[in-house]
Order: structure tokens, then C-alpha cells, then sequence
């Protein structure tokens, strides 16, 4: 079975890296791929994103990394997933998750929504914290891949990220 997981990943987390293991375990093939949104600024361009998530998955067979506009559902079609995979950290993720999953069955009633619920060492994460994190000089070493921490600390001047 292929599965597609998409997101902005600006930047990948260790929980995204998470939910790609477990996902290829369970399923085979995983689809990574980066929504290009040409409504948001993101912090790394399109193809360094590509390129922290093909280093963070090197280890892994059977994932693929690609970038996609559009919608989703219409990608998913188009790489020939017939399941998208979504993350849950938290209660609060799966109203909007579970609306946007009805949404897409609507659109594509052959394309299902699987829902992984992160692992609780990785519940706090978001890409959005870690930015801020790394943005007032703290350690994201054990939030992030290891490239994405030199990427971070680069885009943010702090020099070395182990201080």
C-alpha cells in the first residue's frame, strides 16, 4: 500500500520523522511530500525542505520525497497513493484533521485518511516551536535531524548548534 504524507515541513521534526518510520513500517511505501503554499513565507526555501527531509529519511527504504501543489487529494491520485496519512498530537489537531479528511473524501471518495497518533516524546513538537526555539538561541538538537539543527542555527546566526 502507498501512502501519501503530506505537509509544509518548514522544517521536519523528529515527530514527522516518527510518524514516516512507523508509516513505512506498516505500509510500505511512503510518499513525503512538501505542499508548495504559495499563501505562507516559509523559513527554507522548497528544495533545501527537500533536501533536510531525503538526509532525515536516507535510512529508510521505500520513501520517496517529492513537492506538489494543489490539493492533496488530487496529488494522491496523481502519485497513486490511495491513503494519506496525517499526524495527531494532540485532541486539538483532530477536529481540524477529521474536517479536512471529510473534505477530502468528498473530493475523492477512493482516497482514505489515516490518522498515526505521534509518540508522546514528540507530542510538544511543531515546527513552528522549534523555529522559535532556535530563533532565541535554545538547543533543537533533540527536536530535529541533525542537519536541520545546522540549517536552523545558520538561518537564525547562532553559529554552532552545540553551543
Amino acid at each position: 500500500m502507498r501512502v501519501l504524507y503530506p505537509g509544509s515541513f518548514d522544517p521536519i521534526t523528529l515527530g514527522h520523522l516518527d510518524l514516516i518510520e512507523r508509516s513505512a513500517r506498516l505500509c510500505g511505501g511512503v510518499v513525503v511530500a512538501v505542499l508548495q503554499n504559495p499563501g505562507k513565507q516559509p523559513s527554507f526555501p522548497l528544495e533545501r525542505r527537500l533536501e533536510q527531509i531525503r538526509e532525515a529519511t536516507a535510512h529508510l527504504s521505500g520513501v520517496e520525497v517529492a513537492s506538489f501543489d494543489g490539493l492533496t487529494v488530487h496529488y494522491a491520485r496523481l502519485c497513486g497513493a490511495r491513503v494519506i496519512l496525517r499526524g495527531l498530537r494532540a485532541m486539538s489537531d483532530f477536529e481540524f484533521e477529521l474536517q479536512i479528511a471529510h473534505t477530502n473524501q468528498s473530493l475523492e471518495p477512493e482516497v482514505e485518511t489515516l490518522f498515526l497518533a505521534t509518540t508522546t516524546r514528540h507530542s510538544f513538537l511543531s515546527s513552528s516551536v522549534v523555529k522559535e526555539v532556535a530563533r532565541f538561541g535554545g538547543d533543537v538538537g533533540h527536536m530535529v535531524p541533525p542537519g536541520v539543527a545546522r540549517d536552523l542555527m545558520r538561518l537564525f546566526n547562532r553559529g554552532n548548534p552545540h553551543g
